[in-house]
């Protein structure tokens, strides 16, 4: 099989020039360039930081102005006069509509979003003492609950490794307290966005008629704490506690679903991904990592550094549930996290990891026509006028990133 390289991992064979588009890259095929254009309908033929607007780290501004007031108790829940909740709905029908999104104040404000949490938890493990507020305890609240479902709800005799039945079940469940569920998180006066946030809450679980889970189910996930932060619910204070007590419980709630009811990975790459249901640990654990003392990126290769520190980083954490659910080799089942190995600093593995999340999530139609979109976070294209649900311009690129062939298209990845 020919080498699968991390698309920032090797300097540019010939020295073409940074801004020119890349032809697109095939499943196996080495990448060589770090500014390798996106595969796919989507982006065919471009370079992913032509297609999406720079981001910096920002949170995005709440709807009343009072950024992170409700979270800290300084100041009553504000929503202007007449604002309107709605059920989030999916909106990108085409790859014309996904590359009009890529362009908006919309797109810019999730991955400065996605940035300002990744600052947030640089150098940091994850018991670590961080401001846990109420909106985070009551977010930890509710995937307690949702855990304690799972127990409840054991595994249906079935004979297949995939795709058990009782998820069905477990997941009916879910979808029909998401209301009760997500008013429960929300402050006095803010229970009318319940309506909005249930729609991100039940999709961040996986699709129950496929009994399937992806990287787009993950995006819903970090979509949903985003509405919260535009509602003000959450704010800066709450930016490491987001990543290493809310989205690390999410992610071992995850783990316990998909080892429950053995969950299909939704368009998954195969070994010529970087892994088959998440990718956001691996941004936020790398910058865990950034400047770390003895553990390089070469330390997965280290039984001792992933049994030891694994529960404290999420990127090792992701390489050792790889290692346990995985027959074989880390070089013959996951080629691409090797390959990243070899990347000196993880300051660059970090870098790498958001150009490639551009790149092999919000840039794929197949995964992007499932997400949803609603009064918090708007379908608002460029150029078509009004606010985008935060973020703000930048001078600092995020573009960039790898391609790969992409996935089936009624894929949620």
């Amino acid at each position: 099989m020919p080498p699968t390289a991390a698309p920032w991992a090797r300097q540019a064979a010939g020295g073409g020039a940074p801004g020119a588009p890349l032809p697109a890259v095939s499943r196996g095929e080495l990448t060589r360039a770090p500014w390798a254009a996106a595969s796919g309908p989507a982006l065919t033929g471009r370079p992913v930081e032509a297609a999406m607007p720079h981001a910096v780290p920002r949170l995005p501004a709440p709807l009343g102005g009072n950024a992170g007031a409700v979270a800290a108790g300084a100041a009553a829940p504000s929503v202007p006069l007449g604002h309107t909740f709605v059920p989030p709905t999916k909106r990108i029908h085409s790859p014309e509509q996904l590359k009009a999104f890529l362009r908006s104040d919309t797109a810019r404000g999730f991955v400065s979003f996605i940035l300002a949490l990744n600052e947030a938890v640089k150098g940091r493990q994850l018991s670590d003492k961080c401001e846990v507020s109420e909106a985070v305890q009551r977010l930890l609240r509710l995937l307690d609950t949702l855990w304690r479902w799972v127990e409840e709800t054991p595994p249906a005799a079935h004979t297949l490794r995939y795709g058990n039945p009782a998820y069905r079940t477990w997941f009916a469940r879910m979808a029909e307290a998401a209301p009760q569920l997500t008013a429960e998180v929300l402050p006095a006066g803010l229970e009318g966005a319940a309506v909005e946030l249930a729609g991100y809450l039940s999709d961040s679980f996986g699709n129950a008629t496929r009994i399937d889970y992806g990287t787009g189910h993950e995006t819903t996930f970090c979509a949903l704490l985003y509405c919260l932060a535009r509602l003000g619910v959450v704010g800066a204070a709450d930016a490491a506690a987001l990543v290493t007590r809310v989205f690390a419980r999410y992610l071992e709630l995850m783990r316990k679903i998909q080892t429950t009811y053995w969950l299909e990975p939704a368009g998954s790459h195969g070994v010529w991904g970087l892994d088959d249901y998440q990718f956001l640990p691996f941004i936020w654990g790398s910058a865990q990592l950034i400047d770390h003392p003895f553990i390089k990126p070469a330390s997965i290769h280290t039984h001792e550094v992933l049994e030891g520190y694994g529960g404290e980083y999420l990127y090792l954490g992701c390489i050792r549930f790889v290692m346990q659910v995985k027959k074989g080799p880390l070089q013959e089942t996951s080629p691409m996290l090797c390959d990243i190995a070899g990347i000196p600093l993880w300051s660059k593995v970090n870098s790498g990891m958001v150009k490639m999340y551009q790149a092999e999530v919000l840039s794929k139609f197949p995964i992007m026509q499932h997400f949803l979109f609603g009064s918090l976070l708007q379908f608002q294209p460029a150029g078509s006028g009004g606010g985008a649900g935060g973020g703000g311009a930048a001078a600092a690129s995020n573009g960039g990133g790898g391609a790969s062939e992409p996935p089936a298209a009624a894929a949620n990845t």
